[in-house]
């Protein structure tokens, strides 16, 4: 199973912000869409970064409320690990178990195409149980 699979089921849209947009219009968004993270864009780059809702209760206990009128490329992750829509879902879940993360952009040719959650892996393996479950029960009931 890939990056693809999870990508043809749940759709390709990503929620961005740009970097001079403040932590509390990211927060907003991040509520609003119901979500866990942001991509940082700025034109140059596919992605510049990425913040979550762990960095900005990070940067609220660090600074105090003040922190929500800065801006997010303050309090971002720049270093960000991408994969590719041909990416194994397996090697997905292993880099988000190492780097304790829950989110990982795919970019592909140059080009953010996608993202991938936590939540998105493991609805995909629950599926995937099931049906495995649902074979195995068939195979018995014929034998």
């Amino acid at each position: 199973m890939i990056v693809n699979r999870i990508l043809s089921l749940k759709g390709r849209e990503v929620a961005t912000i740009e970097p001079g947009r403040s932590l509390s219009e990211a927060a907003g968004v991040l509520a609003e869409r119901r979500i866990g993270a942001l991509l940082i864009v700025d034109g140059h780059r596919p992605v510049s970064g990425i913040i979550s809702e762990r960095d900005i209760v990070r940067a609220v206990a660090a600074h105090g409320a003040k922190a929500l009128d800065e801006p997010v490329s303050r309090f971002m992750t720049e270093k960000v690990i991408t994969c590719t829509g041909e990416t194994s879902i397996n090697d997905v879940m292993e880099l988000m178990t190492q780097q304790k993360f829950r989110h990982i952009p795919v970019v592909e040719g140059g080009r953010l195409s996608g993202i991938v959650s936590i939540g998105d892996v493991v609805k995909l393996r629950l599926e995937e149980v099931e049906a495995e479950t649902q074979a195995i029960k068939e195979y018995i009931a014929t034998a």
